[in-house]
């Protein structure tokens, strides 16, 4: 056996540093790592060969790459091109959309740590609509507000947490409870940063993702994205431009259903609701659980699974869970029961939740029909009137935007408007949601949605979700099932 590292992702400045000193003439790229890869299906030779080949003839890589990935459809070639993207001065609304990718890594400035200052984006869109002076006045109210939170907020979060406010080491957290919850107050069009890890193949579809949304904003990322990767693998990228089915389907949908449903639109919905799961979600579980465990076929499992009596069923799963830890991930065989939810949450909640990308979320626009959420702390301070004044206004501002440019008129909304997300999530994954978001140490609006949702699984799956729960609470549950563990 040998084990060799190909290579690894370091930063472009050094790169760039060290050819310069090196008076290296030839390219510096991850072309050369997919070429090779992609020839180790064909050729005799070691893949460390097959790198070397490929570093000292790279028109030749990027000629394979083109022909392997392009006129082939081999794509899954260009994903061993990675690259590391620093996102600078986006909208948090546009966040929303780059963070869709499945397939990347992204770490965002937190709105929940940092104390933002009258930065934002200004739609073109508004700008050309006139209307530049109204959006701007807006979120400045909307900022003069989220400072006066802030300012509020701090010292009652003190006072409430006296105990951890004595340690000196808890003084960013606690200023950090307060951030948070004063931030339901800015817009969607704060400018935020992040830094982005990408292969190629993602990169090309983002490219053409962006660049068919309605947001000139998004085109300008698009851009900017191609133009600071292009020359590095040329060879990778190439389909960037918007396709028709990206740019009209959506709209041609909100067309289409644009006389239906008026009197949803007007009725408050449930916060979490759980729509539709597996049907005997425990006795598919535990006939997945059989069938990988067994030589059995998948129909004599299930029938084994049906006749099992409920103690057997009990000690199948504490079977699953006795050993488990906090960090384990739970067994795939659970990914088998599914659960769609419908439901309905702050702006603020969404930026987390959107984060479980392995999951299937579907989110509507926001909505100011479906009301705000206001943090309970903003409630105890007696701001609420005034919170609920600076939203009258914003709302104002949003009808006026949306009549002349529908698409940016999100920008003006803060992180307390709400939208309705739909979200498909198997067993397996409603753990990993558990296990960050039930935790005492999550951000209270998405705990609250996210305990909602595991009470009304756990009705249905009491076995499968046996020791769903937040990181906190581990301990305890394992102790009370297995008491003599």
């Amino acid at each position: 056996m040998k084990i060799l590292l190909a290579g690894y992702n370091i930063d472009c400045d050094l790169i760039c540093e060290l050819k310069e000193k090196s008076a290296l003439k030839q390219d510096i790229t991850p072309e050369t790592i997919s070429a090779a890869y992609a020839r180790i299906s064909r050729s005799p030779k070691s893949v460390d060969a097959l790198r070397r080949d490929a570093r000292t003839e790279v028109e030749k890589a990027r000629k394979s790459n083109r022909n392997i990935v392009f006129e082939m459809g081999h794509s899954s070639v260009a994903e061993h091109a990675v690259f590391n993207i620093d996102v600078i001065g986006v909208s948090r609304l546009l966040t929303e959309e780059i963070e869709k990718f499945r397939l990347c890594s992204y770490t965002e400035k937190s709105q929940r740590y940092v104390l933002f200052d009258k930065d934002f984006v200004v739609p073109e869109e508004i700008t050309e609509a006139g209307l530049k002076d109204l959006f701007v006045a807006t979120v400045g109210m909307q900022n003069d507000f989220y400072h006066q939170l802030y300012d509020q907020l701090r010292p009652y979060v003190f006072e409430q947490n006296k105990a951890l406010a004595e340690n000196p080491a808890n003084k960013s957290m606690l200023e950090g409870w307060a951030k948070e919850d004063a931030r339901y107050a800015i817009a969607l069009a704060t400018e935020t940063q992040l830094g982005m890890t990408i292969n190629a193949r993602n990169l090309e579809l983002m490219l053409r993702r962006l660049s068919a949304l309605p947001l000139a904003e998004a085109h300008l990322c698009s851009e900017k994205l191609y133009s600071a990767t292009k020359d590095i693998a040329p060879s990778l990228i190439r389909y960037t431009q918007a396709t028709d089915y990206d740019r009209l389907t959506r709209r041609n949908l909100r067309e289409f259903c644009e006389t239906y449903g008026e009197e949803d639109k007007r009725r408050l919905p449930q916060s979490a609701r759980l729509v539709r799961v597996t049907k005997e979600a425990d006795i598919q579980s535990a006939a997945a659980l059989l069938f990988a465990s067994s030589g059995m076929s998948y129909d004599l499992c299930l029938k084994e699974a049906k006749r099992m009596n409920p103690s057997h069923t009990k000690a199948l799963f504490k079977t699953v869970f006795k050993n488990i830890q906090s960090y384990d991930a739970v067994l795939r065989e659970l990914e088998n029961i599914d659960m769609l939810f419908e439901l309905t949450m702050s702006a603020s909640c969404f930026a987390q939740l959107k984060r479980h990308r392995m999951a299937t979320i579907i989110s509507q626009d926001y909505n100011t029909t479906l009301g705000i959420t206001i943090p309970p702390a903003v409630r105890a301070i007696g701001l609420q009137k005034e919170f609920m004044a600076m939203i009258k206004k914003t709302n104002s501002a949003y009808e006026i935007i949306r009549h002349k440019s529908y698409a940016a008129a999100p920008y003006v909304l803060t992180n307390a408007h709400r939208r309705r997300v739909l979200m498909k999530l198997n067993a397996r994954e409603l753990y990993h949601l558990a296990r960050l978001r039930v935790d005492q140490h999550a951000q209270w609006d998405i705990r609250d949605l996210s305990e909602k949702m595991l009470k009304q699984a756990r009705k249905i799956m009491p076995l499968t979700l046996m020791m769903a729960c937040g990181k906190d609470g581990f301990a305890e549950r394992h102790k009370k099932i297995f008491p003599g563990a």
